[in-house]
């Protein structure tokens, strides 16, 4: 499965441990807020609404970050936006340790989740446009498998870090730390070139549009097409994810009466499990197409929900069906790097990438509302089932109607109107 990795160059190695690196950072700086919330509601008195507040617009300006991030790269470089976002969001988590009440926290996390959503934009620009074409998919379904990696990095600081500081300072110890990414900044200044198609771009450019043009140019008429399908399919994908995670542990705990959520083992599983997910669909996504993988994935996700919600499961049982969960809840977005990245020009690929995935992102918070509204007049489990149906459906529909890209190649001097019209897949 990762026989690629010796058949591709030197350089194509290096992109690939940035980019790795540059999204096990992203997950490391996420999932620190996400384990320090009990703390801060704590030393700040907060509601569980103020923490969802936060989490909540960090979603939006991280989806934000994504668009001006990708922009970014189409002007200035993958490799150099790269860098800026992840300085960006080291610094702000590391601010993050120094903030005294609720509006300081507010502002700090959404400046940070700017960052995050830039940087993710930028290195998968980055990384779609340097490796070979035949090992696209895998690549970036490995690249994607790095949130695992910063997941677990995220637990494991955690654990490090409370084991010996007082709690009441255990997280300002934990923000802190999160400046350190920012010394990856000098590998990938030293090792990481630019893509091939990037500078060529860059050579055929007389005078570049202005930055706002040049965001709105995925909305241009032979590309607002694939514009608004690729946001729908970020929606669908993202949106079954949130149905699912967001309102799973309630189910469990009060429909259930399970408290698997609450172990580490079952935490454990999960992360193993989204990171076999990545790397599988970026092995699928390369045989059986783009179009056919996210098809693939979201029937499985449909049946596991459904085996969840429904079946009477021990907490045994819970935690080895968390394995399918995990594996399967990846295989979308796992695909989406790959796919986004082949359905634009050079020009605007990084605007396009940016828009697509975390527009859906954004959005994607109507689904664990819409469970909650539909689980006054019916079970929990029943409200899941069908959000999360009609989410992947969304995907599916999207993905079915956007051309099948595999093979395609990422060439600077590919035109839109062969991104809308090139139909027919090209075999690696």
């Amino acid at each position: 499965m990762f026989s690629w990795y010796r058949q591709v160059t030197p350089r194509e190695r290096k992109t690939f441990w940035a980019c790795f690196g540059g999204w096990s950072l992203d997950a490391l700086e996420v999932q620190m807020f996400g384990l320090a919330i009990p703390a801060l509601i704590a030393a700040f008195a907060l509601t569980k609404g103020d923490a969802g507040l936060i989490s909540g617009v960090t979603l939006v300006t991280s989806a934000l970050g994504g668009w001006v991030g990708g922009t970014l790269s189409d002007r200035y470089g993958r490799v150099r936006t790269l860098q800026w976002m992840i300085l960006w969001f080291s610094v702000f988590t590391f601010l993050s340790a120094f903030v005294t009440g609720f509006h300081q926290l507010l502002i700090v996390k959404a400046l940070q989740g700017f960052g995050i959503g830039g940087e993710w934009a930028a290195g998968a620009v980055l990384m779609a446009e340097t490796i070979q074409s035949k090992y696209r998919g895998k690549v970036m379904g490995t690249v994607q498998s790095a949130w695992a990696v910063g997941w677990g990095l995220a637990v494991g600081v955690f654990t490090l870090i409370y084991s010996f500081v007082p709690q009441d300072m255990a997280w300002r110890v934990m923000f802190l730390v999160g400046l350190l990414p920012s010394l990856m900044i000098i590998w990938v200044r030293r090792n990481v070139e630019e893509p091939d198609s990037f500078q060529r771009l860059q050579k055929a450019k007389t005078k570049p549009a202005s930055f706002f043009k040049s965001m709105a140019g995925i909305f241009r008429p032979e590309l607002i097409r694939v514009t608004l399908l690729g946001g729908l399919l970020g929606l669908g994908a993202h949106g079954g994810y949130h149905a699912v995670m967001t309102w799973l542990p309630t189910f469990l705990k009060t429909e259930r009466n399970l408290s698997v959520l609450n172990s580490g083992g079952y935490l454990a599983v999960i992360i193993f499990a989204f990171w076999c997910g990545c790397v599988a669909s970026g092995f699928l996504i390369d045989r059986i197409g783009r179009r056919m993988n996210i098809l693939l994935f979201a029937l499985c996700c449909v049946v596991t929900v459904q085996c969840y919600v429904f079946l009477p499961l021990s907490n045994t049982q819970m935690l080895f069906l968390g394995f399918p969960l995990g594996f399967f809840a990846a295989g979308i977005p796992a695909s989406l790097g790959a796919f986004f990245n082949e359905l634009y020009p050079a020009d605007v690929r990084g605007a396009g990438v940016g828009f697509c995935y975390n527009f859906g992102r954004v959005l994607s918070a109507v689904f664990p509302f819409m469970v909650g509204h539909m689980s006054e007049s019916m079970s929990l489990g029943s409200a899941i089932g069908i959000d999360a149906g009609i989410a992947y459906g969304v995907a599916v529909l999207a993905a079915l109607c956007l051309p099948e890209t595999r093979g395609r190649s990422l060439d600077a001097a590919a035109t839109a109107t062969d991104t809308q019209h090139d139909q027919a897949p090209q075999q690696a």
